[in-house]
């Protein structure tokens, strides 16, 4: 509590804000790859590379913040909500990475509207968590903060749903086992993306609870 009447030390929000970004750039680019594997194996693949250099430069961002929360004697938070919620954004691009993995090792050459609809859930389960961590610098925004956490845990209810609408259709409609294999992993996979969203919500609900 009293390190909030001190001077700070460390970027940290700055650095929050930076991974926020390339999560958000992440999402936009999950959408892409999957917009196009109907299309473009050559797209799908720029979509592919530019997700793991996306996933780079927010390792780094990871590390970074890590590395002053060492240092630093003062911080704007609590080091363990420091913690937490690098690593909670942290996760969410991990995942977006591996989606993008598990397409390319399966060799997905076809894609289904519930992927793209569950892929549109997590960018803009993204885009609200972008939004959050920006308005964190200052407790002022608490209502407006948690609000937003109130929408991405809608958002990921929404995609729970889509996912078991999809599984439905799948193993109802989809003669080949190859592919129903593959479409359940990606399908569980961009749910879990969102759920990672949520579980960032409820860090930055706890670090607005506890610092109002």
């Amino acid at each position: 509590m009293f390190a909030r009447f001190m001077p700070q030390e460390g970027k940290f929000f700055e650095l929050f804000n930076a991974h926020a970004e390339q999560i958000v750039l992440g999402s936009e680019a999950l959408v892409g790859l999957l917009s196009v594997l109907n299309d473009s194996d050559e797209e799908a693949a720029k979509h592919c590379e530019a997700i793991d250099l996306i996933e780079n430069r927010a390792d780094g961002i990871t590390h970074e913040t890590m590395r002053q929360l060492h240092k630093s004697f003062i911080t704007p938070l609590d080091r363990d909500e420091i913690h937490q919620l690098i690593t909670g954004l942290d996760d969410i691009i991990d995942l977006i990475q591996d989606v993008a993995h598990t397409v390319t090792l399966y060799d997905v050459r076809r894609i289904t509207n519930e992927a793209i609809k569950l892929g549109e859930l997590c960018c803009s389960c993204c885009e609200r968590v972008r939004a959050a961590v920006a308005l964190l610098p200052s407790m002022d925004n608490g209502p407006q903060i948690l609000k937003i956490c109130h929408e991405i845990d809608q958002l990921e209810s929404a995609a729970d749903r889509e996912m078991r609408g999809a599984m439905s259709r799948l193993f109802r409609e989809e003669p080949d086992v190859r592919e129903l294999i593959k479409f359940k992993a990606i399908y569980e996979l961009l749910e879990i993306v969102t759920d990672r969203c949520e579980d960032v919500a409820n860090i930055i609900e706890g670090i607005v609870l506890e610092n109002s």
